[in-house]
């Protein structure tokens, strides 16, 4: 399965998650993008980040899920493994991301 559709499938699954919370319709939907943009991964996931950033641009330009808008919260993990759980806690915790 192509990266579109996995993005496609989530931003589906996305959607139905979110019409079951009670969310202010303002609010937009952040959108955690855990990906390293930095260190020996970075050659193959920048790609990745790139690609979900365009894909939630488009989502945004058809009016979003839910009349909602996508904000991508983008962190860089730096292809350090144990960083990753630390990063992905950060986006859970602070940035309070949706999904």
């Amino acid at each position: 399965m192509s990266i579109k559709k996995h993005v496609k499938l989530g931003l589906s699954a996305l959607a139905l998650s979110i019409s079951f919370n009670s969310v202010a319709a303002e609010d937009p939907i952040k959108v955690g993008i855990l990906h390293s943009l930095s260190g020996t991964m970075a050659i193959s996931e920048t790609v990745l980040k790139d690609t979900v950033e365009m894909l939630i641009e488009q989502q945004n330009a058809k009016g979003g899920v839910l009349g909602r808008e996508l904000e991508a919260v983008v962190v860089d993990p730096a292809s350090d493994w144990p960083l990753f759980a630390e990063k992905a806690r950060e986006l859970l915790a602070q940035e309070e991301v949706d999904v």
